[in-house]
Order: C-alpha cells, then sequence, then structure tokens
C-alpha cells in the first residue's frame, strides 16, 4: 500500500500539495476504490500508483486554475473522479453528485461515512433528469469527466450554472474544437486548452457562462 510520502511525490507534478489530515482521506478513498474495483468495475485503473496520477492527480489539478468554493455538480460522477475527489481539497465546497448506476452510488457514499465529508449529495438522476430545488437553482461549478455524448450533454450543463459559473471538461485535445464552437457559444466564454500532466493529449478545458446569459 502507498504512505503519504508516495501519494505527496505521485502528485507533486499536478501542482497539489496535501496536508496531513487531506493526505489521510486520500489514502482512506484510495483503499476503498481498490477493494471495491474487485467486485464492480469502477475503473480499469487496477495499481495504487496509476490511480494516484491518472484519477486523482488529473481530477486536483483544477485546483490550480479555479477556486474552489460555492456549489460544485459533478455530472456522471463514477467512482467520484473529479467530484467527489475535488471535496478532498475543499471542505467548504458543497458537491452533488450524479451517478445513475447503484452500485456506483454506494460506493461513493461510503468514500463520504469513511472520510467524514460534510455537504455531499449523491444523486441517481442523469443531468437531463436532474430536477433542481429552489436552493439548488444554480451551480458555481459544473465538472465532467469520462462521459460521453457531450453534443448534448453541454448546453444542459450550461443552463444549470450559475451567472459566471464555470463549466471544466476534462477531454482529448482533438474534442476540443468541436466543443467550443458547438456547445452554445454565445453562453460560454471558453479559455485556452490546459494541458494535464503526464498525458500526452488530455486537457482541461473550462468555460465560464457570461454574465448575461439567462
Amino acid at each position: 500500500m502507498l504512505t503519504a510520502e508516495d501519494v505527496s511525490r505521485l502528485l507533486a507534478p499536478f501542482g497539489v500539495l496535501l496536508d496531513e489530515r487531506q493526505l489521510g482521506n486520500l489514502l482512506a478513498y484510495l483503499d476503498l476504490l481498490l477493494r471495491w474495483n474487485e467486485r464492480i468495475n469502477l475503473t480499469a485503473v487496477r495499481r495504487p500508483e496509476e490511480a494516484i496520477r491518472r484519477h486523482f492527480g488529473e481530477s486536483l489539478f483544477l485546483w490550480r486554475w479555479i477556486q474552489l468554493r460555492g456549489t460544485l455538480l459533478d455530472v456522471g460522477s463514477g467512482a467520484g473522479f473529479p467530484g467527489l475527489a475535488l471535496k478532498l481539497l475543499a471542505d467548504e465546497l458543497a458537491v452533488t453528485l450524479l451517478e445513475p448506476a447503484a452500485k456506483k452510488r454506494s460506493f461513493l457514499k461510503e468514500v463520504v461515512r469513511r472520510c467524514s465529508l460534510k455537504e455531499v449529495d449523491v444523486r441517481g438522476e442523469r443531468l437531463d433528469q436532474f430536477g433542481l430545488s429552489p436552493r439548488e437553482a444554480r451551480f458555481d461549478l459544473v465538472t465532467v469527466r469520462a462521459v460521453g455524448g457531450l453534443g448534448d450533454l453541454i448546453p444542459i450543463a450550461t443552463r444549470r450554472l450559475a451567472t459566471t459559473g464555470k463549466l471544466c471538461l476534462w477531454i482529448g485535445r482533438e474534442q476540443c474544437p468541436a466543443v467550443v464552437s458547438g456547445s452554445v457559444p454565445s453562453a460560454l466564454a471558453w479559455r485556452e486548452p490546459i494541458a494535464i500532466p503526464l498525458s500526452r493529449n488530455r486537457v482541461l478545458l473550462i468555460g465560464e457562462r457570461t454574465a448575461g446569459d439567462a
């Protein structure tokens, strides 16, 4: 099993520095991920070192580029990347995880329980079925990683954003032109793609909702 020192070393290329409590929670999360992955298909990644780099490192990399505060909606959470991983960095962030698969929701809830995380809501709806209460009317951040059908998903996700909220995508660089040109360009101002460390073609693409868009 990896040590806290191992995790810190593996996360270093992503510019992420965790304190002792955060490292403890990440190791507990990793332990659950590896053990549950033997029974249900959470991820194709089996080696702990690769899980730290590919899942935790790439998810936490967002911290370098935006402020993690307010409310976050994670679409198609799967094993919790990036939404639940980001919660490890930001206690004050209220996170809603959308995951239709019941077994994966059970895993997410177990991580929340094991790590004593507050303000995490695990929901079973798909994005197009997700009904918002008045309190949840808009989110400051919407995150999407390893989810297909972006052409249909992005306009719906955009409508879930608060004014000046941000849509954060983990995608292949070759997908960027289609996303930027085809996803309600008047509603989102896209930053230049940000190369993800240790990846040949994956990037972080961030679009900010324009203040005047309804």
